[in-house]
């Protein structure tokens, strides 16, 4: 009985080695810039993963004048704290946070169609 509980088998994963590896790339914050569809040609323009240490109600503030349109600060259980805007404003809200000396522009991904 003795061989047989030396030679049982310890769990192995595949992917240990990969996920080691790739801690440091995954923990690099983006900012994610989407646009979601409303009805006919509405759209609805969203921001999420801005620092906490930012007020994100002085940043919509800004946006809303720059852009001439309105916004809302919405709390999501998740994502925390994401921006709204009226429009397709993904090129507008990027070129904004690179200027304003929020986000690198590495650091912004837009998603939409």
């Amino acid at each position: 009985m003795s061989d047989l509980d030396a030679q049982i088998p310890t769990t192995f994963d595949p992917f240990a080695e990969a996920n080691a590896d790739n801690a440091g790339a995954g923990s690099k914050e983006y900012v994610h810039i989407r646009v979601q569809q409303r009805n006919g040609r509405k759209s609805l323009t969203t921001v999420q993963g801005l620092k906490k240490e930012y007020s994100k109600t002085k940043i919509l503030k800004d946006l809303k004048k720059e852009f001439c349109c309105n916004g809302t600060v919405v709390e999501d259980p998740e994502l925390g704290q994401v921006i709204q805007l009226q429009g397709d404003q993904r090129k507008n809200v990027s070129t904004f946070l690179v200027q304003a000396g929020i986000v690198k522009k590495e650091q912004i991904k837009i998603h939409g169609f």
